[in-house]
């Protein structure tokens, strides 16, 4: 049901009049939360973005869904990353001891090597991502949307009395 649930919010958060940009900022902040270990420190920075930020949290959470199954495939390729950065590159163990040292920095598990090639890969994939979802999100609006609403099921669907009595209390908070 959750999942209905979240498709459902999902598919009213590219319909509705949010900007492509919201909506592509809270799928690469699902996706950092996603592909990132959950009990690190820069995920509590992603949430207060979440937060702060105006951007849709319905693509945050399926984006963080898709990406936390993702994520289990990469951890080996990750931790290679890592224990390579971490422990292979001799020009930045000074960098490491530095950081280490800060006391807030420490904290945000950096040394783990999953954690540091992760957060790394999420932050790469930032820039690329958020301007692919913003471009499948209008072209989704201008191309897609048209023809789904065609499609007999989901005329089908609209007619029944039961969507409208959905539709009727679904829109009594907004």
């Amino acid at each position: 049901m959750f999942i209905l649930k979240l498709l459902g919010k999902l598919f009213k958060a590219l319909r509705s009049g949010q900007s492509p940009a919201q909506l592509a900022g809270g799928f690469i902040l699902g996706m950092i939360i996603g592909l990132t270990p959950m009990t690190s420190l820069h995920n509590l920075v992603v949430l207060v973005l979440l937060i702060v930020l105006n951007v849709n949290l319905a693509m945050a959470i399926f984006s963080f869904l898709i990406f936390s199954a993702i994520a289990f495939l990469f951890d080996p390729a990750f931790h290679s990353l890592g224990y390579w950065l971490l422990v292979d590159v001799d020009s930045l163990h000074g960098l490491w001891t530095a950081l280490y040292n800060i006391p807030v920095i420490a904290l945000s598990r950096f040394n783990n090597t999953i954690v540091l090639s992760s957060l790394l890969i999420s932050l790469l994939l930032c820039a690329p991502f958020y301007f692919l979802t913003k471009k499948g999100v209008v072209l989704y609006r201008e191309k897609i949307d048209q023809r789904i609403q065609k499609l007999k099921i989901v005329q089908i669907l609209k007619s029944s009395k039961i969507y409208g009595l959905y539709d009727r209390f679904h829109n009594i908070g907004d």
